[in-house]
């Protein structure tokens, strides 16, 4: 069994912070970008989906992060609103920065790409003025995103938030979300995720992810030998992710869960790991056992990738409750 203690009487469940964007998905399915003549609009960045999922799923969440001072910004504090996440602590940037793109590109259900415009975003404007410990001592649980660490001051914020954390004994739960077109190169990537690792509770990534922050290591780690580096560190539970062929967890106390996937119809590829993640966060808050935490997040992956969005996709409980009831499962081979 694993060890997370999450304090009780605390007011917040879970805090995001990060990156605070907006999806712009393709309407028009099958066909490259240069033949898309329309968008739909979302809210997203993976912090904000997995917050915007941990609140369908009846946690209560909150939010820190930076917004443009313009009608993006609001559109983006207005629908965490309207998802009940407390945005009180969501600043706004006051220099001209801009709102991130994420445009998406629907080619086929398995050829599914992103075109990111992020030049003087104001997600990455986060500084450490706009980060608060009495904030963060009201939550049970931190949840940072790989892609806030990219740049400074974002980068400083974040390292701030995760020593407020570990002062007040809130689990730390951290989404690798690596994306290499917001990063200067692959050692500085490393190093910083390495850095940031190391004071977590709970890491989540995919094996490409655990990979590129291995490349400082003399050999190619198998994922027992990945999990085992972090539990030297403050790591409780390692999940690994292999796609399609399902996702494996590690605990402490050494042992090990797996969990397959769900058949489903996928309309793009984009989503999954926010909804996994979001799905199996709230498994930890119900003290469940990792696979069936797992399962649940699989589920939800499962539910998301069927949908055009990403957070307006992500599910409630009855909804993932009746798709696991009917859906077939694929176990891992």
């Amino acid at each position: 069994m694993y060890n997370l203690e999450f304090k009780e009487g605390r007011p917040l469940d879970l805090i995001g912070i990060g990156r605070l964007c907006i999806d712009l998905n393709a309407d028009q399915f099958n066909r490259p970008m240069e033949e898309t003549k329309s968008f739909t609009k979302y809210v997203g960045g993976s912090p904000a989906n997995i917050t915007i999922g941990a609140s369908r799923l009846g946690l209560k969440p909150g939010f820190i992060g930076k917004v443009s001072d313009d009608q993006m910004g609001r559109f983006i504090v207005d629908y965490l609103k309207g998802d009940n996440i407390d945005t009180t602590n969501i600043a706004v940037d006051h220099t001209g920065a801009v709102t991130g793109l994420a445009f998406t590109e629907i080619k086929s259900p398995e050829d599914c790409s992103i075109l990111m415009y992020r030049d003087n975003v104001a997600d990455l404007k986060l500084s450490t003025d706009d980060v608060s410990e009495d904030y963060i001592k009201n939550a049970k649980a931190l949840h940072i995103s790989g892609t806030a660490l990219a740049a400074s001051p974002s980068r400083e914020a974040v390292f701030l938030a995760l020593e407020y954390a570990r002062k007040h004994e809130v689990v730390v739960i951290f989404d690798i979300d690596y994306r290499p077109y917001t990063w200067n190169n692959d050692k500085e990537t490393a190093t910083y995720y390495n850095l940031a690792a190391e004071k977590c509770d709970v890491i989540i990534g995919t094996r490409d992810e655990f990979d590129m922050m291995e490349q400082f290591e003399k050999e190619k780690k198998s994922d027992e030998e990945t999990a085992s580096k972090w539990f030297s560190h403050n790591a409780e539970i390692v999940v690994i992710k292999h796609g399609a062929k399902g996702s494996f967890a590690y605990t402490k106390d050494g042992n090990s869960h797996t969990s397959g996937t769900f058949k489903t119809k996928v309309l793009k590829t984009f989503g999954a790991g926010d909804s996994y993640a979001s799905a199996f966060i709230y498994g930890l808050f119900q003290h469940w056992d990792l696979s069936k935490a797992m399962e649940y997040g699989s589920a939800s992956a499962a539910i998301v990738i069927s949908r055009h969005s990403c957070s307006d996709a992500m599910p409630t409980t009855k909804e993932i409750d009746d798709f696991k009831a009917k859906a077939e499962r694929q176990e891992i081979s």
